[in-house]
């Protein structure tokens, strides 16, 4: 799995935890469990913001051979 597909289904899962929470359905015990698990998923990918944001100054966007996305 590369990196951007780790990232994006991380972030679906913080998307999918905060859809649990927001709906009020959980228990409390459940609510703290899936609390605590977003709250670590969102640590990792403000991690990974922060490292692609500093390869992402690297590369010159003036450089035409520069792959596109």
């Amino acid at each position: 799995m590369t990196e951007k597909n780790n990232f994006e289904s991380q972030l679906k899962e913080l998307q999918e935890i905060v859809g649990q929470l927001e709906n009020g359905q959980l228990s409390l015990e459940e609510s703290l469990a899936q609390f605590q698990t977003g709250v670590k998923l969102s640590r990792e990918l403000k991690q990974e913001l922060i490292e692609s944001d500093g390869s992402e100054k690297e590369l010159d966007p003036t450089d035409a051979s520069a792959p596109k996305e």
